[in-house]
């Protein structure tokens, strides 16, 4: 018999009834994911943040990570270093993030301006994390996970998919960096 349409799929059956899902492991892996994303959703929050210097698009890596992280729980968990699983898909949602051209609008003012007595704090923080932006994306990654976030060399180069070595030169190479841009901001300050 022929069709008008040779390409036509068969119908499906109906009929058959679908295969119920285990609910007992599906809620047993909820209560996972829910215990590892309450302990670690600050640590990630703050390496977002460090990653991208702003609160708003840090809450949204984060939270972009973690429904990653659910959809794909069940590999996740089966994996030797979920920290670095996690880390790997943070960093990779950051880069996403700053390929995409909404991410360098800023919409609304600038926050107003802090009391005296933190100041000076704040002052370090934001040439910190000033001088953090200047780096490049791979050395960034490596400076935050390695040092902020305190990840092995070894974890690091998991969470990145690189090489213990390149981490390790990718690391060399940030923190010089880091050092001459901190020692200019005084310079800059005694200037004005």
């Amino acid at each position: 018999m022929r069709t008008a349409f040779p390409y036509a799929r068969k119908p499906c059956n109906l009929s058959r009834p679908r295969p119920r899902q285990n609910s007992d492991g599906r809620r047993r892996r909820e209560r996972e994911y829910a215990d590892y994303v309450s302990g670690r959703l600050s640590r990630l929050h703050r390496t977002a943040y460090l990653l991208c210097g702003d609160a708003d698009r840090a809450e949204d890596i984060a939270q972009v990570t973690l429904t990653a992280l659910y959809v794909n729980w069940k590999r996740a968990a089966r994996a030797d270093n979920l920290d670095g699983y996690v880390h790997r898909i943070l960093v990779r949602r950051y880069l996403d993030d700053r390929r995409l051209r909404w991410s360098r609008v800023r919409l609304g003012d600038l926050p107003d301006v802090p009391a005296a007595d933190e100041q000076s704090r704040l002052d370090d923080r934001d040439e910190l994390l000033t001088a953090l932006r200047a780096l490049p994306r791979g050395q960034r990654a490596v400076v935050v996970l390695r040092y902020l976030s305190d990840l092995s060399v070894e974890q690091t180069a998991e969470a990145l998919g690189r090489s213990v070595g390149n981490v390790k030169s990718q690391c060399s190479r940030g923190l010089a960096t880091l050092r001459e841009l901190m020692e200019a901001v005084p310079q800059e300050r005694t200037r004005s």
